[in-house]
């Protein structure tokens, strides 16, 4: 039997391997699949970690240029952000996970898929959906929807027991999952609401209260929607994510605290960290307020969510998100521009904005000399514009029923 799996090198991944040797038999092919989207590991030691513990190959990509370029690029264009909060940092890098896998186990001719999510997570259904989507004949295994352990300290006990190495412990049975567009933490004490994430969870923001003094400010340069430069300096997409995840993580900024809704109907409590995305999504939806005009801009946030919802939902492939991309895309035609952002403990705010295509009228805005906007049009604007809720109150009074209330 051959599988290809996913492979992490975390709490699950690590004891899968051995599981699925005694479930399938000694000679069952693994294939183990790791994607560098610039976690920060040492991707060689945990190769080195699959092949020790019974993978027959272990595969590691450098898919950090095409993460960037191909899914987190467009998911700034789009404003994507899951509920309001989430940059989607996971669910952006499980797609790109699933077609690499793909294309192994379709050139491989394997029988089945794994993955290490379990029964009541999001990741299940992003990658279990793009594998029905990309090769819908391949099997797919989930262990832990069907192995004995029911706890991560089940799993932890059996890892120790049979000297697998584990990133976590039982005095921090953290789960972390980090790229370069965010991380998320999840489990321990963090389970409860009221308890506030332990200071040594986060991984890519320094305690606020800590933050250096002072503030730093700097230009943001997009074009087309993509952001090309930091203070005029031309950086490719890689580069210029980690000197923003490095400036605005040691200031504190981008950390999330969030109930969200899952996909499988439940709310799960999470903890984000988002440096970089923060403060990209932010500029960039600065921009568009001064170059889209106002119903694209409102009609675009409504497509924003839309699209954040299949992404986390795992329909990266499905025609919808395509073509919801085109539109997209066909907004950003326009917005190009610079932004500039302050950073202080904890906190980013826009300090000025500019574009070759602003539709910002300086002298149809101003109060002050030098205003051309004519006055004398906002009479019968307001006639026609309110005509409707006029008509409807003098039909109401004439009738002696109540008009609108007040209160």
């Amino acid at each position: 039997m051959k599988l290809v799996m996913a492979y992490s090198g975390g709490l699950d991944t690590s004891v899968m391997i051995p599981w699925l040797k005694d479930k399938y038999g000694a000679d069952a092919e693994i294939i183990a699949y790791t994607g560098d989207l610039g976690q920060g590991e040492d991707l060689a030691a945990v190769k080195k970690k699959a092949l020790n513990t019974g993978a027959s190959r272990a595969v590691v990509g450098d898919l950090r240029e095409e993460f960037v370029r191909d899914f987190i690029f467009p998911s700034i264009q789009a404003s994507a952000l899951y509920e309001g909060m989430y940059p989607l940092h996971t669910a952006l890098g499980r797609p790109l996970i699933v077609k690499k896998m793909a294309e192994i186990a379709i050139a491989e001719g394997a029988d089945a898929f794994v993955h290490g999510c379990s029964a009541k997570g999001n990741d299940q259904v992003r990658f279990e959906v793009g594998f029905r989507s990309l090769a819908p004949h391949i099997g797919i295994i989930a262990p832990l929807r069907d192995w004995e352990f029911r706890t991560r300290e089940a799993e932890i006990a059996y890892a120790m027991a049979h000297d697998i190495p584990i990133p976590v412990t039982l005095d921090k049975p953290y789960s972390i999952d980090q790229n370069i567009w965010g991380c998320a933490i999840e489990c321990g004490e963090m389970e409860d609401l009221w308890a506030e994430p332990p200071a040594d969870a986060w991984q890519m923001t320094k305690d606020p209260s800590h933050a250096p003094k002072g503030s730093v400010e700097i230009k943001l340069t997009f074009e087309k929607g993509v952001p090309v430069a930091i203070d005029d300096r031309v950086m490719g997409g890689v580069a210029l994510l980690e000197h923003l995840n490095t400036l605005a993580g040691t200031f504190g900024v981008g950390r999330i605290d969030m109930v969200e809704n899952r996909v499988v109907g439940l709310k799960s409590r999470e903890v984000y960290e988002a440096p970089a995305a923060s403060i990209l999504l932010m500029a960039h939806t600065e921009l568009e307020r001064i170059t889209l005009d106002r119903a694209t801009f409102n009609y675009k946030r409504k497509v924003s969510q839309d699209f954040a919802n299949l992404v986390y939902d795992g329909h990266w492939f499905s025609p919808l998100r395509e073509a919801l991309q085109s539109f997209i895309n066909q907004t950003q035609a326009v917005v190009s521009g610079e932004v500039r952002v302050r950073i202080s403990a904890g906190l980013a705010r826009i300090t000025g904005r500019r574009s070759q295509f602003s539709l910002y009228d300086t002298a149809l805005a101003t109060y002050s000399e030098g205003d051309v906007f004519d006055h004398s049009t906002a009479k019968g604007f307001l006639e026609l514009y309110g005509l409707s809720n006029k008509t409807v109150a003098s039909v109401r009074r004439a009738n002696g029923l109540p008009t609108a209330k007040t209160c």
